[in-house]
């Protein structure tokens, strides 16, 4: 049953990677500490998961997120609706390496809005790893909490 749920939960979390413009169920909060060391939540695209074990979230340079990274790696993120509740508690990282921008770039970017390309200076991306999970799926009732 364990493995049934998160098997489940993987595949809804790798089926909301890669953002489509329009497509709001490709959102997840993610909740770093802040400068004052109080948690701090805020909902980005996933760019890239592979199922619960890790995710990556594209953003800005210039925002604080590396920051706060950089002096407290501990996160969470958090992906539901009103059928589930992904909670995965891990470590973050601020990426900013050419190959790294690469492999998260997504079409939906080249809009020039976000970022130039994947070389643009601002492009930061968010590495999130997974090391503890707990998983509730509404409508069998299933519940599984664990460490990966």
């Amino acid at each position: 049953m364990n493995q049934e749920v998160i098997t489940r939960a993987s595949e809804l979390v790798n089926s909301k990677a890669e953002y489509r413009e329009g497509d709001m169920n490709g959102y997840a909060a993610l909740s770093l500490i802040d400068e004052n060391g109080f948690p701090s939540a805020t909902t980005f695209c996933i760019t890239r998961a592979d199922g619960i074990k890790w995710l990556t979230f594209n953003t800005a340079v210039d925002r604080p997120y590396a920051e706060r990274i950089s002096k407290n790696k501990k996160a969470c993120v958090c992906i539901n609706s009103g059928t589930y509740t992904i909670n995965l508690v891990g470590t973050a990282e601020a990426c900013t390496d050419p190959e790294t921008r690469k492999e998260n770039w997504l079409p939906f970017f080249n809009d020039g809005v976000h970022w130039s390309g994947p070389d643009d200076p601002n492009l930061l991306i968010i590495r999130f790893t997974t090391e503890r999970y707990t998983i509730t799926f509404a409508d069998d009732g299933s519940y599984v909490a664990g460490n990966l």
